[in-house]
């Protein structure tokens, strides 16, 4: 039995993968692109009249967070497109009566998302070296952050597949929820250097953990303590999990 869910489990992980690689010019190519000029507006033209931050000059304090920022878009784009795809095309009715456990379905589309999202952050990782000399201080806190979060935003994927009614649904969070919050998780500022107002504010933004977390692991800087950063990321995986592993099991919004 657990040879047959390893083997459905590979075979849903591979059509994700071959997915987004088969489309590579829309999935892998746009975040690459952005993030470039990103790294040359806001790295080059104003980082040189914003100086350092946190004894870093701006290039190096940014180069974390946009990382990240590729990398939670792209876990996130990735599942709820897919899903809903099936969902439109009436294929997750396959899956559902398939004789393989509610999680070995969002483990493989969970995987298909983690895939793109560690391609995408490697490929904006490269980039980024025609900016800024690479400097790592704890691999471990990079590794583990970039898998948290990318399983955590391939679940909030997942959880917008599932509500979605229409492939405007499936932008409407990424455009108005996904979008604010990442420019407002201290992607290009540091939360340190907010009045106290903001600072307490943006301690409600989750997203503001995930990348603290990542340039913690980059830079050896932080601006909420490591442990916290990665008991918020449990939280919110387990969290999440629990949500889509229900409303799938029940079949809320899956079946007509």
């Amino acid at each position: 039995m657990f040879n047959l869910y390893l083997t459905a489990l590979k075979s849903l992980a591979v059509k994700e993968t071959n997915r987004y690689l088969r489309i590579w010019v829309q999935t892998l190519v746009p975040p690459v692109i952005t993030t470039s000029l990103y790294f040359v507006i806001f790295g080059n033209l104003i980082g040189e009249r914003i100086g350092q931050m946190e004894g870093f000059s701006y290039m190096e304090f940014i180069v974390p967070g946009l990382i990240m920022m590729s990398v939670i878009t792209s876990s996130y784009s990735n599942v709820s497109s897919s899903f809903f795809s099936q969902k439109f095309q009436k294929n997750i009715e396959e899956l559902l009566i398939a004789p393989v456990p509610t999680h070995v379905i969002m483990w493989g589309f969970v995987i298909g998302g983690l895939g793109r999202s560690i391609l995408v952050g490697t490929l904006v990782t490269i980039i980024s070296l025609l900016f800024v000399p690479l400097q790592v201080y704890s691999w471990f806190m990079v590794i583990l952050t970039l898998l948290m979060t990318s399983t955590l935003f391939s679940l909030a994927g997942l959880l917008n597949g599932i509500f979605a009614q229409s492939f405007d649904d499936v932008s409407i969070v990424p455009t108005f929820v996904l979008q604010p919050l990442t420019y407002l998780g201290g992607v290009f500022y540091a939360i340190s250097t907010l009045p106290p107002f903001w600072q307490t504010v943006s301690q409600v933004n989750p997203i503001v953990y995930m990348v603290s977390g990542f340039r913690y692991g980059f830079l050896g800087v932080i601006d909420v303590p490591v442990l916290l950063s990665i008991a918020i990321l449990i939280i919110f995986i387990v969290v999440l999990y629990a949500i889509c592993w229900y409303l799938i099991e029940k079949g809320r919004g899956l079946r007509s």
